[in-house]
């Protein structure tokens, strides 16, 4: 062999193992795709507010319910028994039962890896924001994906108003998710705000018609 035919392969062999590694990071840093609204039943493996990853398989009983909402389509789904497959938009499901609605929610916008939205919040907006909010709930208390205890603190932009400032306990958190509805605590519809967390923020909107009360949790989800 040549010392100019060596090179090449050990170049190659070098180009294929950096694309392996790229794809395997490409795949760890991938975003889920839907989260666990509610499960009822025997364990199956997940719990309510847990995030799924495309290509998850979960094992249902027949006793089971799961109810499964999709950051990006919009879909939410019932399913009763059998075995589930997280799909991109919407599941497989065999030997089971599954209902589908759509609902109003943000899409594809609540996709972001938290590295891609604390990158994307990073200005500061001062009096009334003259970009539009990168996220948008339909339900009066939105949950926050806060992930660890700490101090969130909600300013409303577009107008004077009380601002919610509270230290958040691990006994607050459900799966690392904060639920204003479950600390009394509610937005105005129609309104802007900036939420902080440590040194991640996001500005986001209520929508005009959101609703208080049990609102789908994809429909008032946030996630830095």
């Amino acid at each position: 062999m040549s010392i100019m035919t060596g090179s090449f392969v050990r170049l190659r062999g070098a180009g294929a193992a950096l694309a392996a590694i790229i794809i395997a990071s490409g795949m760890a840093w991938a975003a889920p795709v839907a989260v666990v609204e509610d499960i009822a039943g025997p364990p199956a493996g997940v719990q309510s507010f847990d995030f799924l990853d495309e290509g998850q398989v979960i094992q249902l009983q027949p006793g089971n319910t799961l109810v499964l909402g999709y950051l990006g389509s919009c879909w939410r789904e019932s399913i009763v028994g059998g075995t589930v497959r997280v799909g991109a938009e919407q599941s497989t499901v065999q030997g089971g039962q599954v209902g589908r609605e759509r609902v109003e929610c943000d899409g594809g916008r609540m996709r972001l890896t938290s590295e891609q939205a604390s990158r994307s919040g990073a200005v500061a907006f001062r009096g009334p924001p003259s970009v539009p909010a990168q996220a948008e709930v339909f339900g009066l208390n939105p949950v926050f994906q806060l992930g660890a205890p700490g101090r969130l603190l909600i300013e409303r932009l577009d107008r004077a108003a009380s601002r919610i400032d509270v230290t958040v306990t691990a006994r607050d958190l459900n799966r690392g998710l904060f639920d204003l509805a479950r600390a009394n605590m509610s937005l105005a519809a129609g309104g802007t705000y900036r939420a902080r967390a440590g040194e991640r923020e996001i500005v986001f909107r209520v929508n005009a018609n959101a609703r208080p009360g049990a609102v789908p949790l994809v429909a008032r989800l946030i996630r830095f």
